[in-house]
């Protein structure tokens, strides 16, 4: 996932970006309203970490505005102990969640995981190469034949294709496909990864999922 967090308190901006990194997402801080307004903006923005207070714009303001030209990138507030009147304008505001300072950073990550699962897919449908998968109908095809996929294997392709071309982490499937549940010196991903790789693959006689050795996997779209 591409997180952005927008918190003018700097040393706290550092720290959260640096867990979520460490967490095997991308982050990037930003420490005002108006450049967390425009950051959040960008394609390719998963979920916004959004203070209340913030210098230029306040978050509530930041959060309304996005919601009035139909961004609906999820968001979860940070709001002062105490602050209720913080909390509902937020929410008011379109906020998806918030979170009260101090907060344990696995909180914060499991709220962000929680609104990302909640927010719809374009369409329900992905496309890579000759690769379909509708999330909705919980369905994939290769060149127009349906694969039988196991619900696992199914979440393991959705996430490779919504990243086609793309390195995505063992700790990102752990975190995205099991919850984080999952030990990581496991051979779980290992085992789906193989299945999958045979389903897909299966009378191509070429590898459509290559393994980078510690560092993850990336779903080669060119046929």
């Amino acid at each position: 996932m591409h997180y952005l967090v927008v918190e003018d308190e700097t040393r706290l901006a550092e720290l959260i970006v640096r867990y979520l990194r460490e967490s095997g997402h991308a982050a990037e801080a930003r420490h005002d309203g108006p450049a967390g307004l425009e950051a959040a903006r960008a394609p390719g923005i998963d979920a916004v970490v959004l203070d209340v207070m913030l210098p230029g714009m306040d978050g509530a303001e930041v959060c309304r505005t996005l919601r009035r030209e139909g961004n609906d990138v999820p968001i979860v507030l940070l709001t002062a102990r105490g602050a209720i009147s913080e909390r509902v304008a937020g929410l008011d505001a379109g906020a998806d969640d918030y979170l009260v300072k101090p907060f344990a950073m696995e909180e914060l990550l499991a709220r962000l995981r929680a609104i990302s699962r909640r927010r719809p897919a374009t369409g329900g449908r992905l496309e890579a190469g000759d690769l379909v998968l509708d999330s909705e109908q919980q369905r994939a095809w290769r060149a127009g034949v349906e694969l039988e996929l196991s619900r696992r294997e199914f979440a393991v392709l959705e996430v490779l294709m919504d990243n086609a071309g793309r390195v995505v982490s063992r700790a990102r499937l752990l975190d995205e496909v099991w919850d984080g549940e999952a030990d990581p010196r496991s051979n779980a991903i290992d085992v789906h990864i193989s299945k999958l790789r045979a389903k897909i693959d299966k009378a191509f006689g070429q590898s459509s999922i290559t393994t980078l050795r510690g560092t993850g996997y990336r779903l080669d779209t060119r046929q």
